[in-house]
């Protein structure tokens, strides 16, 4: 798929997305409202494409001082998620927000997940290379990590993401770098809508899934 046939898919979709999910973003955004003093979206920095910062678009799920509470990364049962984000982050929910980031031109429905600058501004030489791609609400690594929390644990989760996930994750962001296509954005989006519909018609049973070799996902990052 070309960039200008991409962004233009990008752009329709995000239109017809908000449009279509105005009564659910309404929804979720009183409920968030509701439920915690505080903003009702989440507006975090990352390194956008070439690396230029953009602010993230999320329904907030941690309290509102979270981010002065602890590390950046958030680990299993983390005390700083509310009730009602919990829930949002279960099922992705929090994500959809992300739709105006598309009609702003920051990300792409399918791209590397865009990082925090912290860890960007580290990336090697090599890794530098997935900044010249649009990033993504979803990708490959949002399919091996779908449960991320539940991989890094409770125990120093910034610690973990550190040395065990972000590793794996630059690894599959390189991967789309180098191999991306029209059928594997399909391919992709069409996982990521299953993962999705999984978790909210048969729930989710807490552990990340397993591959074809029975392997769970912090296992083969370790």
């Amino acid at each position: 798929m070309s960039e200008h046939l991409k962004r233009a898919f990008d752009v329709l979709v995000a239109a017809l997305g908000l449009l279509a999910l105005a009564p659910v973003l309404l929804f979720l955004s009183l409920l968030v409202k509701l439920s915690s003093p505080g903003p009702v979206f989440y507006r975090g920095v990352r390194a956008g494409r070439y690396g230029r910062p953009f602010r993230i678009f999320k329904f907030r799920s941690m309290v509102a001082d979270g981010e002065t509470r602890g590390g950046t990364t958030t680990g299993k049962d983390d005390p700083r998620i509310t009730a009602v984000g919990r829930i949002l982050r279960k099922y992705k929910l929090d994500e959809l927000p992300q739709l105006l980031n598309l009609l702003l031109g920051d990300m792409s429905l399918v791209g590397p997940r865009p990082e925090v600058l912290e860890y960007a501004n580290q990336y090697s030489a090599e890794q530098r290379r997935i900044l010249n791609v649009r990033p993504g609400i979803t990708d490959l690594a949002c399919l091996e990590f779908s449960d991320l929390q539940e991989c890094l644990g409770a125990d120093d989760p910034d610690r973990a993401y550190r040395e065990r996930i972000l590793p794996r994750k630059n690894q599959l962001r390189l991967k789309y770098v180098d191999e991306r296509d029209f059928w594997m954005d399909l391919t992709i989006l069409a996982k990521t809508t299953w993962l999705v519909l999984r978790k909210l018609l048969r729930g989710h049973n807490g552990r990340p899934p397993v591959d074809r070799t029975g392997v769970h996902a912090e296992r083969r990052a370790a």
